[in-house]
């Protein structure tokens, strides 16, 4: 046998592009096997949709629809948007180049960073089918469409212009991608319209129509006509840096001492945060950060531990907001008619300096299934993780719960509970800590988790003190009824009997009844004027005036007891309404709540009170979240004790 030197070994080493890689291995992008290449295919392309019309503040409109005429393997995929369209010289790149985008260096949310999705549909396209992508393309009403038949070179990682021509289009802007793909479209025609169904639920303001190979088309309409906030980027911050990074960035910046440096390379890093990482880091502030040694940026990196920095910013996201989970969710579960639909939304939070926010969703009762385990609704950056739920976060997180103390059945405490609910979990990050390149779950972060937990705690207790509430208040109306009934009936024939006037009931059913009384009542009034909307999360598209209602909260108090009842009644008013008419004169008014201070009730005397918020639609607030203070919350029937202030 010869000899086999090391010169021999070298003349078979070569570098492999990014697309050849992908091309042997893209099960790890989501295209295992044909079923998930076609759900993985849509979604990419869906995705890039919504983010292109957000860009530029256009309320996206995307049309989806397959069809398999030659050969029921192969299907062609056509994802249509309003967006601004693509410059005809970034077509080639956007469509056919791996590791090709605006996003991936840009710390803020977003669907889609590494620059790899939509390229590696058009890949996987070209290697299952051998056919290629066309891709059409307009940037303004005035200018003609351009039209591009696209391959990837996979040795070069660059993609190959088949033909270009300009049609007519008579959309004003937009793009269309239309890649033939082998998939099996029986098996993943469901998947597809789960997947567009749950994206239109973290993304109302979209308007998606999927037009199924036999002409069968479903419309997910819009729930609202605003835009999310959009995520501003941000700079590193230093509890997420790496210690190769921070030498990498010293390279590109401009700034020539270290106090400098760090000011304006990194998020939250103020003077006196500066000083104190120098000192812990004894290093001079003065110095010049291009004569740095490894060992000095290595004392820099260890002080960044020991010094408490304020966490990042948090205008780098974009949660969807408990009003509109909430809309969506309502929409969502109309045939269901859920006696309660609960939303919350966690505090912005960081894991290793990553900013992230969790959202959660809980909906219950109705015609829910009872003796099924609950359905997991997961999402990430607005984007629905349908595969690998085991695997995930969030299935964690709502395993580890002991669901039996709110009302659902759960083995030993642990495990995906059974019953008459739906969960949906909504994870917001600069970058999500997905457990593959396929972004299909999320990592098992312990602050993540712990977040999911929390947020879904607080939905569950609500969910069991409205339930509370709800037969408390039965038990008490139906002995109302009963006592207003009976009384009447035997006063007025014994008045007749020995012939006297019918005396007053008040003090009997006061006796009783022995409670306060407050019942509420909800109405809306259509308002045509646009409103402006006082929260951060939200913006409208300024060239779509909303159409929003006027709601109007009655709230009646009776005092059943037989002394005079003084206490503070407070009512909750959900995000992004704007408080309008309140009456009486409240002696606190947030955005959060309103308070009010009722004098003393006489026994059988009532106190209306009355507000009315703007910034809403028909539905977003159906019921009143109220509280009480400064009275024995036992005596109460309609409110809970407050624990704030």
């Amino acid at each position: 046998m010869p000899k086999i030197t090391a010169h021999d070994l070298a003349k078979k080493q070569k570098e492999i592009s990014v697309a050849e890689f992908f091309e042997r291995n893209k099960h790890i992008l989501g295209f295992g096997n044909p079923t998930r290449a076609l759900v993985t295919s849509v979604k990419e392309a869906v995705d890039n949709a919504l983010d292109a019309c957000e860009e530029v503040n256009i309320l996206p409109t995307i049309h989806v629809s397959i069809s398999n005429h030659e050969d029921e393997n192969e299907c062609i995929i056509s994802v249509e948007d309003n967006g601004p369209g693509i410059v005809k010289k970034q077509i080639k790149h956007i469509f056919g180049r791996l590791l090709y985008g605006s996003r991936f260096h840009a710390i803020r949310q977003s669907r889609g960073q590494q620059g790899i999705g939509i390229s590696a549909v058009v890949l996987y396209g070209q290697l299952t089918t051998g056919k290629h992508a066309k891709v059409t393309s307009k940037i303004a009403e005035d200018r003609p469409a351009v039209v591009m038949e696209l391959a990837i070179n996979t040795n070069r990682n660059r993609a190959e212009v088949i033909s270009r021509n300009i049609t007519h289009w008579e959309k004003p802007n937009g793009t269309i991608i239309q890649v033939p793909i082998q998939a099996d479209y029986k098996r993943g025609k469901r998947y597809i319209y789960d997947y567009l169904r749950n994206t239109s639920i973290v993304n109302p303001h979209a308007r998606i129509v999927f037009t199924e190979t036999d002409g069968t088309i479903h419309e997910f309409d819009r729930t609202t006509d605003v835009l999310p906030k959009k995520s501003e980027e941000i700079k590193p911050h230093p509890y997420g840096i790496e210690l190769g990074t921070l030498i990498k960035i010293s390279k590109h910046t401009k700034s020539r001492k270290l106090s400098s440096f760090l000011k304006n390379e990194f998020s939250s890093m103020g003077a006196r945060t500066t000083r104190a990482v120098c000192e812990k880091a004894e290093l001079d502030p003065d110095l010049q950060v291009n004569k740095l040694s490894r060992h000095q940026f290595r004392q820099l990196h260890k002080a960044f531990k020991k010094v408490k920095i304020m966490a990042p910013p948090t205008d780098c996201l974009a949660p969807i907001g408990e009003t509109l989970i909430r809309r969506s969710l309502k929409h969502e579960t109309e045939e269901i008619s859920p006696e309660f639909i609960m939303t919350a939304t966690r505090p912005a939070s960081a894991y290793a300096g990553n900013p992230f926010q969790v959202e959660v969703g809980l909906v219950y009762g109705g015609n829910l299934p009872k003796d099924e385990p609950v359905r997991i609704m997961r999402f990430a950056n607005r984007v629905p993780l349908l595969y690998q739920q085991g695997g995930c976060v969030t299935t964690q997180a709502i395993s580890s719960i002991d669901w039996r103390r709110y009302g659902l059945d759960q083995k030993s405490g642990k495990g995906v509970p059974r019953g008459p609910a739906i969960i949906l979990v909504h994870v917001a990050s600069t970058q999500i800590p997905f457990t593959s390149e396929s972004k299909e779950a999320v990592a098992d972060v312990e602050e993540i988790e712990n977040e999911i937990k929390l947020a879904l705690r607080n939905c569950a207790r609500n969910v069991q003190r409205h339930i509370r509430k709800k037969v408390r208040r039965k038990k008490t109306r139906d002995k109302f009824l009963l006592i207003s009934k009976i009384l009447p009936e035997i006063a007025k024939k014994s008045s007749t009997m020995i012939d006297k006037p019918v005396p007053s009931l008040d003090a009997v059913i006061t006796k009783i009844m022995d409670v306060v009384w407050i019942e509420d009542l909800i109405e809306y009034e259509k308002m045509k004027k646009p409103v402006i909307q006082q929260t951060t999360l939200l913006q409208h598209d300024p060239n779509n005036p909303v159409e929003t209602v006027l709601t109007k909260s009655s709230i009646k108090v009776v005092n059943y007891k037989q002394k005079p009842q003084k206490f503070s009644l407070y009512a909750i008013i959900p995000e992004d309404a704007i408080i309008q008419k309140v009456e009486p004169k409240p002696v606190k008014k947030t955005n959060q709540y309103i308070k009010w201070n009722l004098e003393s009730i006489p026994p059988a005397s009532k106190v209306d009170v009355m507000f009315e918020l703007a910034g809403l639609e028909k539905g977003d607030f159906d019921e009143n979240d109220l509280y009480i203070k400064n009275i024995n919350p036992g005596y109460v029937i309609g409110a809970d004790k407050w624990e704030g202030d």
